[in-house]
């Protein structure tokens, strides 16, 4: 058996999970790819050929059917965390591959959306030093006016479970927390202390909106030039969940055209970013590499839970299948 897992950045899966082990118990080989395999299906197609089972970290390599159908060896593929859009799903299951899923702690995306908040309420992108801005040089302080959020307006774009928990931390700062989404109840904003209003309201009211849509045929581009044209050229958009939510041209044109004050992004419509992508070139942006769900207790779920896959797999009796 082979077992490839891909884009493991840091080079940790050997060190947080098993993965020798199984290998000697399942007479395996396992290979580690601690490099994207790039975006041309040719090139993934032929680094994946030889593999029965592959390790999928969340949506850095995607497996639409004509990859998948490329991939006659496979068997089993483990996707990281407890859905993953970039897989069909059905093409898998015709083609009689289990697809089987890990667990996931929503927290650490939620704690990352309020560390993109703050930074871009109090502008860390500009006045934090590091060691190669330091303070010793004598310049750039105090440059900016930081946004104090208590009596302020949090626009929360999604109140499932990830929208609700960082609503939660808004009301603890003692923001005005408001949400939007189509199928969002006043009996859901309610329970968690939220006032449900229009989409309109929500844009047109805030002084930071946070993306929390799950990725889905009527999600995507549902925030484009209508809603930004609504927001108020001082507030800030922060979008953790999916760059495909939001319209990618009209969020450059917007920021461009200062409608808003700031775009603070952890996800993208190509990752990894190119070096010159124009997202990276655009007034007002504040990035970070996806890293929402980085973190070293989300890694070592993941990993131990992909051991546990494949070992279930192997003896016929997979777990946490997807299809």
């Amino acid at each position: 058996m082979r077992i490839a897992i891909l884009d493991d950045y840091h080079n940790v899966a050997r060190s947080l999970a098993d993965f020798d082990g199984l290998a000697v118990a399942l007479d395996a080989e396992v290979t580690v790819f601690t490099e994207h395999l790039g975006h041309e299906d040719s090139t993934v197609v032929q680094a994946l050929q030889p593999f029965d089972a592959i390790v999928a970290m969340r949506e850095r390599t995607p497996f639409p059917a004509a990859r998948l159908a490329a991939l006659p060896n496979l068997k089993l593929l483990v996707t990281t965390g407890r859905r993953n859009g970039s897989i069909d799903l059905q093409a898998a299951k015709n083609q009689g591959i289990v697809v089987s899923h890990t667990g996931y702690v929503a927290t650490d995306a939620a704690e990352h959306t309020w560390a993109l908040i703050l930074s871009a309420a109090r502008r860390l992108d500009v006045e934090l030093f590091s060691a190669d801005r330091p303070l010793a040089a004598g310049t750039g302080w105090q440059t900016t006016f930081g946004l104090g959020l208590s009596g302020k307006t949090l626009g929360v774009y999604g109140l499932g479970n990830l929208g609700a928990k960082v609503a939660k931390v808004g009301l603890a700062f003692g923001m005005r927390v408001i949400a939007y989404s189509q199928n969002l109840t006043k009996a859901r904003a309610t329970e968690f202390g939220v006032e449900l209003v229009s989409e309109a309201e929500l844009f047109s009211t805030s002084d930071i909106v946070t993306v929390h849509l799950k990725l889905s045929e009527r999600s995507t581009g549902v925030i484009g030039p209508k809603q930004l044209a609504w927001m108020r050229p001082e507030a800030i958009l922060v979008n953790t969940s999916r760059s495909k939510i939001v319209q990618t041209d009209a969020l450059v044109q917007a920021l461009e055209n200062e409608q808003l004050y700031l775009a603070a992004l952890d996800v993208f419509d190509i990752e990894p970013l190119p070096a010159k992508d124009r997202l990276l070139a655009a007034r007002g942006v504040i990035a970070t590499p996806h890293i929402g769900y980085v973190t070293i207790e989300q890694f070592e779920m993941f990993y131990r839970d992909s051991v546990a896959n494949i070992r279930a797999w192997a003896k016929g009796s997979p777990i946490r299948v997807l299809s």
